[in-house]
This record gives structure tokens, sequence and C-alpha cells, in this order.
């Protein structure tokens, strides 16, 4: 595998000729070769593909990545402050296990944020805002009915984004996806329970009809309803999963 540089950047093509209201270049999107490796096993976390307990090994990622060990030290650092890995400098780095006790907490302040959202979204979305989420459930139909549970849940997570874009709030999406990624492992182990997905799909349709009236209660409600649902699964899967969680 190519070796990259640690301050290797992928970027789009240059822009041609500079801005006419500013005489400055519009800002490049950089993205380093930390940032890279980072994704990806934020990635494979979330969707438990890297199990609670696992180890990381640096020589082992400076291997697969093809990158020397400060970029995947650079990605260890980031995934341990987001609470997916745990570093002990004379044991070595393993990913995290499921925090019970701090979803009840994670859970308030998603509720919070994604009430807020929502409410927004319902009062002022356009046709164009609800073919939009019209697609994101498509898409998710396509995925339920392929059985492929990592795109379906980055596509259930794109239904929520565009929640929180139309209400102009892209903030509060950053913010829930930092709040709610211990939420999201727990959620990623529903998804093959059969019928998950379609359940899934049905809440989101609700949601959505609500948001097209124009409904504020009923969106909110439609949204609240629909987030609860985890909660009542996580003893069901500390037994199915008695290693996973702490």
């Amino acid at each position: 595998m190519e070796r990259h540089d640690e301050h290797e950047t992928a970027e789009g093509p240059a822009p041609r000729g500079r801005s006419a209201k500013s005489g400055l270049r519009p800002p490049q999107r950089r993205v380093t070769t930390a940032t890279v490796i980072y994704d990806e096993l934020y990635e494979a976390i979330v969707n438990m593909h890297l199990a609670p307990g696992t180890p990381l090994q640096e020589k082992a990622l400076t291997q697969q990545f093809g990158v020397s060990k400060t970029p995947v030290r650079e990605a260890l650092i980031r995934l341990s402050e987001d609470g997916l890995v745990d570093i002990f400098p004379q044991s070595g780095t393993f990913v995290s296990h499921v925090p019970l006790s701090a979803i009840p907490e994670a859970q308030v302040i998603r509720l919070a944020l994604e009430d807020t959202a929502i409410k927004r979204t319902a009062e002022i979305a356009t046709i164009a805002d609800i073919a939009q989420l019209d697609a994101k459930l498509a898409s998710q139909r396509m995925l339920a009915e392929i059985g492929d549970m990592d795109a379906f849940h980055a596509a259930d997570e794109a239904f929520h984004e565009a929640i929180a874009q139309i209400a102009g709030y892209p903030s509060i999406w950053k913010l829930l996806r930092q709040v709610k990624v211990q939420i999201n492992r727990a959620r990623r182990l529903t998804l093959p329970v059969p019928g998950r997905m379609h359940q899934v799909i049905g809440e989101h349709e609700i949601i959505r009809e609500a948001i097209a009236r124009h409904d504020v209660e009923a969106a909110r409600e439609a949204m609240q309803t629909h987030l609860n649902v985890v909660i009542p699964d996580l003893a069901r899967l500390r037994v199915a999963h008695p290693d996973y969680f702490v």
C-alpha cells in the first residue's frame, strides 16, 4: 500500500480564479490523513465491526493505512475524546465498552436538541424540503430490502441531519453527533432484529407526514416516540451482549 506522509491532505480540484466580490480565492476543503483514519475507525466502532474490548495496535494500523505513526496517534486521540477508545499508556489502546450510565443523560440532551429542530422544521418546511425527506425515506426502504444495515444506519442519520438542516440549525446536528455516539452504538445492535429497519422507516414516515402538514405538536410527539424506542432495548441488549456494556 502506498505510504502517505502524516501531513498529506486530500482535497477537491483547485478553484479557478478569484471571488468577484472579495478578490480572494474560495477556501479549499482539506482532509488530513489523520481524519481519514479517524472516520474509518469511527464508523467501524459505531457499527460494531470493531467490538468493545478490541485492541487497536499502532503498528497494525500504520500497516493497514500505509502511514506513519503520527496520523494514527492523532486519530486515536480524537476517538478517545469521543469516548470510543480507551488509551492505557502501559497496556495499549482498546475499543471502549458502551457505558450504560452515560446513556440517560445523552438521551435527555438528544431529545431537547431534536425537539428544537423538529419544531422549527414543521413550521417552515417547503415542498422542496418534503421532497428531500422523501428521498431519504426512499433510500432507507431500498437499504432495508437488501439488508445493508451499515448503509441503513447512515441513511437513518441522514434523515435526522436533514431535519436539522431544514430547520436552519446545522450546528445542532454537530452537537447531536457528539452527544449520541454511545446511543448510536446501542441502536446499531438493534438493527438485526427482524422487522426493526421497517419499524424505523414507519416511524420516520409518521414524522414526515406531520412535517408536511405543518402540525408542530404531532411532529414533536412523533419524534419523541421515535427517539425513545431505544431505551427499553437497553436491558435486552445487555443480556444479549454482556461483553459490550459496562
